[in-house]
Formats: structure tokens, sequence, C-alpha cells
């Protein structure tokens, strides 16, 4: 149902990230990275020959409090970075301002690998190989003495981080303490372990906690490291993205069976009167729409019926909804019909509603006992389908009609008398059967075709839940596709 002056409100529109590749030259210089403050030439090419100029640093980084200097650490002297990697003496790539916050997703578009080295190594004895990518680009390499460090430098450029297991965790005597702080500390990121080539088995454990792989510090080297990362990087997308998939699906059933409990259950126990349904939302993958219907029985004999629809399209409208559905039910249960019974639906609406633009159509029909006679109240709504006995099916009276739902704060909803007969079947449905075009061009279905289409099937011999298929499928390739909006069409007969 179109929404005046509201209609389908679009999302925030989010300006598009450039994913391309940076260029530069050799070596590295201020500038590569928005957020470098600091930067070294800490790029190697494997097996190319290529000299590597260091650039000089600028400006003074003073020394974190209470984190120590050791041997083969660069000190805290005007100009020289404290968090400096060894790369066959090369100084590391460039590291975020300390105030910048951590990322919480990785890079994941085409350019340099970072990796990013979590060790404390007093000794300096620990070097790391040049490497490249897959592509033949060097992987930049970041280090950082602790995960005070890491957190800072945990920018949305870093793809992987390479930790040393032996790296001391404070006040805790757990082995994998430290892994386990790192994983929380950067959950979208690939890991990797370090670990000695005695302790093989604790790299084990560290893959199982959640590490992506692990490796030996005696056996690194350019080709072996460069094949870890781009390995790790991969495996943890791969991860990540069966991960949402996995929940994307389990959403998708909790969310089906909960809109099929949300569909009715006629209550005709006792009725001599047949019964189908034709439901269809429009939203893709939906089971619940905005159109709503309900048929019951109460203890006098009398089926009411009704069918609706809220304007917009969505969820939200989906669950307005089934509260006019519920709450039509509870009322009708309890003894109101006709303009009271409309005028509360109309103050739940109100009540419940986003914003005083949406609001709702409605159509309820009371059958007598006797099933020969019917009262009917529309609410903005169309008019419904009546065959009697062998005559041709005709649209019943479109007035008097009520306004919709939620429109004039004190609308009225007269009540028509409508004769049924000995034997009769009574369609009713919402706009969106009525809505699609016909070809190309701007003209719609309206209810005269519909009401041409439900002639030709009924001459045809389709009866029940077919007839109402067969004039929605119709429908659909006289628009050629599906219909955009929500589709609910019930039949009662007798």
């Amino acid at each position: 149902m179109p929404v005046p002056g509201n209609g389908n409100r679009p999302g925030p529109v989010q300006a598009p990230s450039s994913t391309a590749p940076r260029t530069h030259p050799t070596p590295v210089t201020p500038g590569d990275h928005p957020r470098a403050e600091h930067l070294g030439a800490g790029l190697l090419a494997h097996g190319t020959g290529l000299t590597v100029t260091p650039v000089a640093p600028t400006g003074d980084t003073p020394p974190e409090p209470g984190e120590g200097e050791g041997p083969g650490k660069p000190g805290p002297h005007h100009g020289a970075p404290r968090d400096g990697v060894r790369h066959h003496g090369a100084p590391r790539d460039g590291a975020p301002h300390p105030d910048s916050p951590p990322s919480a997703t990785p890079a994941t578009g085409a350019g340099h690998l970072t990796l990013l080295l979590v060790e404390n190594d007093p000794a300096g004895s620990l070097s790391i190989p040049e490497m490249l990518d897959a592509s033949g680009k060097p992987i930049r390499v970041r280090t950082a003495r602790n995960l005070t460090e890491a957190a800072r430098l945990l920018t949305d450029d870093v793809h992987c981080v390479l930790l040393d297991l032996n790296l001391p965790a404070a006040d805790d005597d757990e082995p994998l303490a430290v892994l386990r702080r790192l994983l929380a500390l950067a959950p979208h990121h690939a890991v990797l372990a370090l670990t000695a080539s005695e302790d093989v088995e604790g790299g084990t454990e560290a893959v199982r906690v959640g590490a992506q792989d692990f490796l030996v510090r005696d056996e690194l080297d350019g080709r072996v490291l460069s094949r870890a990362v781009r390995y790790a990087v991969e495996r943890k997308r791969a991860d990540t993205a069966q991960r949402q998939l996995t929940e994307g699906r389990l959403r998708a059933q909790e969310n089906a069976r909960l809109e099929r409990g949300l569909l009715p259950t006629p209550l005709l126990e006792g009725a001599p009167l047949r019964f189908a349904a034709h439901y269809r939302p429009g939203r893709s993958r939906a089971l619940l729409g905005g159109d709503f219907y309900d048929t019951v029985r109460t203890p006098d004999g009398t089926v009411h019926a009704m069918i609706g629809d809220v304007s917009g399209h969505g969820p939200d409208e989906a669950a307005l909804g089934v509260e006019l559905r519920i709450a039509w039910r509870a009322l009708t249960l309890a003894g109101l019909s006709g303009d009271r019974l409309l005028a509360t639906l109309q103050e739940v609406l109100e009540h419940e509603r986003e914003n005083d633009e949406i609001f709702a159509t409605l159509c309820t029909v009371d059958i007598a006992p006797d099933g020969r006679s019917a009262a009917m109240c529309l609410a903005g709504h169309p008019a419904p389908v009546v065959r009697r006995g062998g005559a041709r099916a005709e649209l019943l009276p479109q007035e008097p009609c009520g306004p919709a739902l939620g429109l004039l704060p004190r609308g009225r909803w007269p009540r028509t008398q409508v004769g049924l007969g000995p034997e009769w079947s009574l369609m009713l449905y919402t706009d969106g059967l009525i809505e699609g075009r016909i070809g190309a061009g701007s003209l719609r279905l309206g209810q005269e075709g519909m009401l041409a289409l439900v002639r030709e099937h009924q001459s045809a011999g389709l009866r029940g839940a077919e007839l109402l298929e067969s004039t929605v499928h119709a429908a659909r390739d006289l628009n050629g596709g599906e219909l955009t909006d929500d589709v609910a069409a019930i039949l009662l007969a007798r």
C-alpha cells in the first residue's frame, strides 16, 4: 500500500570507500599512511636486492610510564621511535598517533599487507625476514612490546598479528593468557602464534584457543612467514564469512518460525463454511508482511471475517498488522462489531504506530448464523467479490465506506447489509492484488481487471485455494513479474 507523505524511507547513504592500493616510491616517506606520525623505511623487497634507505623520523615520542627500555630497543632519545622494528637493520613502518583508537575491523581491500609483531626481546635476537605478499608487494611490519602498545597500533590497515607466546602476562600464570587477551583485543584480526622450537605443543594449543596458525621462532624465513601471513589473513576472512553465513541462516530460521507462528489459524469449528487463504509478503525472503486477515466464529453462530493492510513495507508494519489482527480477534470474541470495533482498533493503531503518518485499511464481514446474509464495514478498503449461486461474480458496493484507520480522529464506519442466499462464495483481498500493472505501461489491473480474472477462473471450474492461487498468478503475469506490494486474499464459501 502506498504511504501518503511517507513512502518507503531510504536508509542512510554511506559514502563509498576506496580500496585501491596506494603507490609510493621506496623508501617510504611520511604521509604513506594517513595517521602515520613517525615513519621509517621498514620495507624490504624479498630476493630483489633492492636497497632501502631509512627515512629519519620526526618529532619526539616520549616513553610510556612504566615501560622500561632494554638492550636492543631504541631509547627515548630525540627523534628515535621507541617501538621500532628490527628488519635486518631497517626501522619500522609508520605507526599511528598514540591517541588514535584501535580499529574493530582489519583492512580487507587491495594494497599492502601489514603485520603487527607483538614481542619483547631485550636481547634483540628476533629478526623479521623480508616478506612479499602474493602479488609481489612487500609486507609491512610494525612492532609492539606489549599489549598496551598493540592496542594503539591495531588500526584499520593491520591485517595480521604475530604474537610471541613468551611475552610476559602480568599477574597471570596461565600459559596462553597473553594470547587470550590479544584475541579479545583483536577479535576481527588474523593471529599467528610465535613459539620456541621446544614448545610445539604450546603452538598447537594456541591454534585450538583461536590463533589461525603457529610458527617456530628458529625456523622463520621470508618464504615461510610470507605464506603464513597470507594464509592466516585468508583463513580469518573465510572463518568470518562462514560465521556470518551461519548466524544469518539461524536468524532466518528463527524469523521464519516466528512469522509462521504469527499467521492466523481460523476459528471456524461448527461453521458449515469452506475457507481458503493466500498470503504473499512483498518483502524479499519474508514470510510476514503488513497485510493481515482472520476469521472466527462466535458462540451465537456468527462467522466474522476480516482483512486489512498497514501502509508501508517492512518488519515494523508487519508487527503492527499482527497487533491489529490479534486485537480484532479479542474484540470480536468479546462481542464488539461494526463501528465500535473499528473505533477501538483505531485507538490501538494510534498507540502502537511509529508515527502519525501510518494508517491501515480494513474490511470486516459478519455472516449471519443462517449463512444467508452478512453485514459489511469498509475502512478505506476495496470491496469484496461475491458470487451467488451460478451467477457471475460481482463486486459488492464500495459505498458507504469509512476512512482508513488512523486518518481521522473520530471516524465513523457504517455497516452495509448484504444478501447472500443459500449458496455463495465471498472473496476478500488487499490492494496489492489490484495495483499491479498491465504490461509495460502505467495501466493498473484495478478491481474490474481483477474481477474479470476471477470470473474467467470460476468459469474454468476453479474453487477455493485454486481460485485464489490462479488469480494471484495471473495478476503477477500481467504485471510482468512479482507484485511489489503484499498480497493477501481469503475465500469463504457455502
